[in-house]
């Protein structure tokens, strides 16, 4: 679906065009056009294919979706691939692209598997026309800013949740659960890392050494961009390796509770061994046992199992195995 098409010219909004005069408009000197895809059909992305004279290869990537985060090269035009994280409900995360195909003289953004818009940014860039005259190299750095941004947030809420599990992490009986919110959790980090560090790969090429031509004038805000990645990339590794331990915490103290069962069942046990040690000694079927004859040895037996297993279970008490 088609958002909108728009050519600029010195950093200002010349007006809506529809597809078809695109290339009129690209053979004006100093206007470039701005085109906003939504999960456009085979035919949207062929026509634009043919007004932009995109790459085949970049086509097809835009095409079959589901890219790892990446920036390539095709002659003087750029394809970047980034993923859009966001958060729906019950903190599970959705996981979007854009496909972005950079020229000298134009922008072509492609949404896939998202709700989020990018209407914010097109309005900040032409608020500031001084910033948007750069070409299109400024709106590439505009769409991947205002993707990054929002990555922010969403490792708040993972750290958030990361914290909550280990407030729990020591009640009694939580520990399968826990398990599972610290595998859960884990996957989601991983979603994250994945989508984060290829894309600081990819962005460090953007600004320094050999820069593509249409990234030349904006390598400072690209280099901006890499450093929030990068401060992105350390909390992630923090909020891996905390769950890491955690999970071993966790591990712990189920061994503890497996522990602490085995030392009650091993005093129960103790305890019905010693009357049934009595009863195999003394054979519990004679006339007046213990010793064939004797009156009281049916009582003293009594007494004395009983007595035996008093003693045992407060030792076991006070050891603290029962």
């Amino acid at each position: 679906m088609l958002i909108n098409c728009i050519a600029y010219q010195d950093g200002k909004k010349l007006a809506d065009i529809p597809t078809p005069q695109i290339s009129d408009y690209l053979s004006k000197p100093g206007c470039f056009v701005w085109v906003a895809l939504k999960d456009p059909t085979i035919e949207e992305l062929a026509e634009m294919k043919h007004e932009f004279g995109l790459h085949e290869l970049a086509v097809e990537d835009a095409q079959v979706g589901h890219q790892r985060p990446k920036i390539e090269e095709y002659g003087d035009s750029i394809f970047a691939v980034i993923q859009l994280i966001e958060m729906v409900e019950n903190h599970e995360l959705n996981v979007g692209e854009i496909d972005v195909f950079v020229g000298r003289n134009y922008v072509l953004s492609v949404r896939n598997r998202s709700q989020k818009n990018f209407v914010g940014v097109r309005d900040r860039c032409e608020s500031e026309p001084f910033l948007l005259k750069q070409g299109s190299g400024f709106v590439l750095y505009a769409l991947m800013d205002a993707v990054v941004d929002r990555y922010f947030p969403i490792i708040d809420c993972l750290e958030s949740d990361l914290e909550a599990i280990e407030a729990q992490i020591f009640q009694q009986g939580s520990a399968r659960s826990n398990t599972e919110r610290l595998y859960g959790l884990k996957q989601k980090v991983m979603v994250m890392k994945h989508a984060v560090f290829p894309l600081m790969e990819a962005v460090g090429k953007l600004y320094g050494g050999r820069v593509p031509q249409v990234c030349m004038n904006s390598q400072e805000y690209f280099r901006d961009v890499y450093d929030h990645l990068t401060r992105m990339n350390s909390s992630i590794d923090t909020i891996r390796d905390t769950i890491s331990s955690a999970m071993q915490v966790n591990l712990a103290i189920v061994t503890i509770d497996e522990n602490e069962v085995t030392k009650r069942l091993a005093a129960w046990a103790g305890m019905f061994a010693v009357p049934t040690a009595f009863a195999g000694l003394w054979g519990m079927n004679f006339k007046y046992m213990p010793e064939l004859e004797w009156y009281y040895g049916y009582p003293f037996a009594l007494f004395t199992i009983a007595a035996a297993c008093i003693f045992l279970y407060w030792r076991f008490k006070k050891s603290g195995w029962l």
